[in-house]
């Protein structure tokens, strides 16, 4: 066989760099057989990388490029950009680049042809792209031979075109090494931080009376629940709405430009990032999940900033840090890439040991950015720290598998929030839901494997964009005679003091132009003389994640009239709508409860009930566009309970994401449909919007984005 594919090669011709592959007789069987039977943990072990022909990483430039087909080989992939079979002794000749994805060289060549030297799925930065010659004509007095399977019928003289090698980062004095053999005991090994200077220009900022500088970062209204009630009247639950608006900080691009070409988030004007992705790459995860995973993986790599870190940790069985808090510069994120293309899939799921190495980095890092988060992904259920309790059992301890350093206990509230995407249908939504509640992040339901793309993208164009941290809102009473009833804050820690007449709720961070509200009850007692009552007040402070500088920012006095005779009082419609949207989580939280219990029937009764009351609602009757959205989600609910098999598989995990996106009043991915959408659309700020675009335009009009994007795209915000 060897001796035909060197017939093979001087049929091409001798000039040309083409690859030969090792035949079977040149390669040892046990050698072979050894590697594809590596576990999990060997193939994380950099120890194993050392080791020859046993090193799953990137492909050397000595041993990659065409591959010729095989008519004896049965392997079989996918190409990335046709998505059809690969098939060795198919007929056409198959590509390989140095970071390892493999296309139809037809394929490759086409999508190379105008100077693209980007991978197509891992966005790596290729320094040999393949290029096609005119013909395939014998040299004179030769017979035309070509590879055993190669169809004559593409003529293509196949080569391969060296790129220039990169121009090395000279900011950094040296390199440090990707892998390492072995992982420290402190992971203190972060790279420093080079933060440029911080001119910040937003539009807010002014002078105020006494000349020093002035940024209104969040603005503040309120909305009493009616704006009169007669003297003679009182009210033990009357309701102002806290409405928050966070400024904007991002630059916006250009959308007539080609979206595949978009520079960078602005780096100057929003707070840097550390970001640790914890992976799981067990068994389960082998295939198209794992490579889309990492097609995923990629865009993230590429849409972060020079001063914005990233750590990646890898689990299965256990769990491997794959490099510490490198910066995303040109030369991080290459090596980033390289990391993440060389992931294999064997084993079981080990959350807990994944999220305490992630939570590790974070806290032993000796520098630290203004924002931090973990992104956690998985598509199984834990089989090391708890156990998943059936139908009639207790709720297992879900905080078991958070380290403190994560939640950092009962008594001090969540340290770094975990953004967690619960993958497919066999993955634990109430554990993924449980540790997003209890660090404070979100829970993201993918149903469909190509949505993992758009999912992080609507993620990661949030973290992108924090203009708020640390933001606490204070209530004060101020009239003597009224005290607070209730805060409804979703998922955000409220507290009323022991007094009655002030009460707190913990916000934390906000992204820029994202949307808080926030229901004050109040009782409003009987007016005997002023025509006018006043109720509340409202008081911001949070922390400018850019200056580092505490600020606080006071609203006006919430006053309601208090005429003599009572008139037709006119119900806000943005109090209407918020109470609905609290009225649907609600119901949402009882039928989930109820399902749980094996009582499908009365879930889906308290999810018609809810429906019904809603559509009475003002807002309702005005069609407003949120109250429409949130019938949508109740009937989608009611359909993913039609029986027990459905709803486990679908049910639970779009309840809790749909919970976890209402609590938090944050968007998330919801499922694999689009009823729904204008709803998260609610929460969704231009941000998320923008790099939805980019991963729109990565992906050239996949279904994903057409799923996420369009929808949420199409139609103004609800307001």
């Amino acid at each position: 066989m060897g001796s035909k594919w060197r017939k093979a090669k001087l049929a091409l011709g001798l000039n040309l760099c083409v690859y030969l592959p090792k035949t079977l007789e040149d390669s040892s069987p046990s050698s072979l057989d050894s590697a594809e039977r590596l576990s999990d943990a060997a193939l994380l072990s950099p120890a194993n990388w050392a080791m020859g022909s046993s090193r799953p990483t990137t492909p050397t430039p000595s041993s990659h490029g065409l591959k010729l087909s095989r008519s004896g080989s049965k392997s079989s992939k996918t190409c990335s950009i046709c998505l059809t079979k690969m098939k060795q002794g198919g007929g056409h000749a198959l590509f390989t680049a140095e970071c390892s994805h493999s296309f139809h060289f037809h394929c490759i060549t086409s999508n190379v042809k105008h100077g693209n030297q980007i991978c197509p799925v891992c966005r790596a930065k290729w320094k040999e792209i393949p290029v096609q010659g005119p013909n395939l004509d014998p040299p004179p007095g030769r017979a035309a031979i070509g590879p055993v399977g190669w169809s004559q019928n593409d003529a293509l003289v196949t080569m391969v075109r060296r790129l220039p090698p990169p121009r090395r980062d000279l900011s950094r004095r040296h390199i440090v090494p990707l892998y390492q053999a072995h992982e420290p005991g402190v992971f203190n090994d972060d790279e420093s931080l080079d933060h440029q200077p911080v001119f910040d220009e937003r539009s807010s900022c002014n002078k105020n009376g006494t000349g020093e500088n002035f940024c209104r970062t969040i603005e503040i209204k309120t909305f009493p629940e009616v704006s009169a009630v007669p003297k003679s009247s009182s009210s033990d639950n009357f309701t102002v709405l806290v409405h928050l608006k966070a400024a904007t900080s991002v630059t916006r691009q250009n959308p007539s430009r080609n979206q595949s070409s978009l520079p960078q988030f602005s780096q100057t004007h929003r707070a840097p990032v550390d970001l640790v992705t914890v992976l799981d790459i067990s068994g389960s995860m082998a295939g198209t999940k794992l490579a889309l995973l990492k097609r995923a993986m990629g865009f993230v790599i590429q849409n972060l900033g020079s001063n914005d870190r990233l750590s990646v940790i890898a689990f299965s069985s256990t769990a491997r840090r794959l490099f510490p808090l490198r910066r995303m510069t040109d030369t991080g994120r290459q090596q980033a890439l390289q990391a993440v293309n060389s992931l294999v899939a064997n084993g079981g799921t080990n959350i807990a040991e994944g999220l305490r190495k992630g939570g590790k980095v974070l806290e032993d890092r000796r520098g630290k950015n203004p924002v931090a988060s973990i992104i956690l992904l998985s598509d199984g259920q834990d089989t090391y720290t708890v156990s998943v309790s059936g139908a009639n059992q207790p709720q297992p301890n879900y905080q078991l598998l958070l380290p403190l350093s994560i939640h950092g206990g009962d008594n001090t509230g969540f340290q770094i929030p975990v953004h967690a995407f619960g993958f497919g249908a066999d993955h634990d939504a109430s554990s993924m839901h449980s540790i997003s509640e209890i660090s404070g992040g979100t829970f993201s339901f993918i149903e469909t494997e190509a949505v993992i793309q758009d999912a992080f993208a609507q993620c990661i164009g949030g973290l992108l964009s924090v203009v708020v941290q640390e933001l606490q809102v204070a209530v004060e009473c101020v009239n003597t005679s009224l005290f607070l009833g209730s805060l409804k804050a979703g998922s955000y820690p409220s507290r009323v003091m022991a007094d009655g007449r002030r009460g707190f709720i913990d916000v934390g961070d906000m992204y820029a132009d994202e949307e808080r509200d926030f229901l004050v009850s109040v009782n409003v007692p009987a007016e005997s003389s002023s025509n006018l009552t006043s109720l509340i007040k409202v008081r911001c402070i949070y922390k400018d994640p850019l200056t580092k500088e505490m600020a606080t920012i006071e609203s006006g006095e919430v006053k309601i009239e208090r005429p003599e005779v009572a008139g037709q009082a006119l119900v806000s419609i943005e109090v209407d709508r918020q109470r609905n949207r609290l009225q649907a989580a609600e119901a949402m939280a009882q039928a989930r409860a109820a399902a749980e219990l094996g009582d499908l029937a009365g879930a889906v009764s308290t999810l018609e009930n809810c429906r019904r009351v809603l559509s009475e609602t003002v807002s309702a009757k005005s069609n407003d566009r949120l109250c429409v959205a949130l019938d949508a989600e109740l009937k989608e609910m009611q359909e993913r309970m039609a029986s027990r098999h459905v709803y486990e598989a679908s049910g639970r995990a779009y309840i809790l994401s749909g919970l976890s996106s209402h609590s938090w009043q944050r968007a998330t991915a919801r499922g694999d449909s689009t009823d729904g959408s204008s709803l998260v659309q609610a929460y969704q700020t231009p941000s998320m919007v923008e790099m939805l675009t980019r991963s729109q335009a990565m992906l050239l009009g996949s279904p994903s984005a057409q799923r996420l994007v369009r929808p949420l795209c199409s139609q103004p915000k609800p307001r």
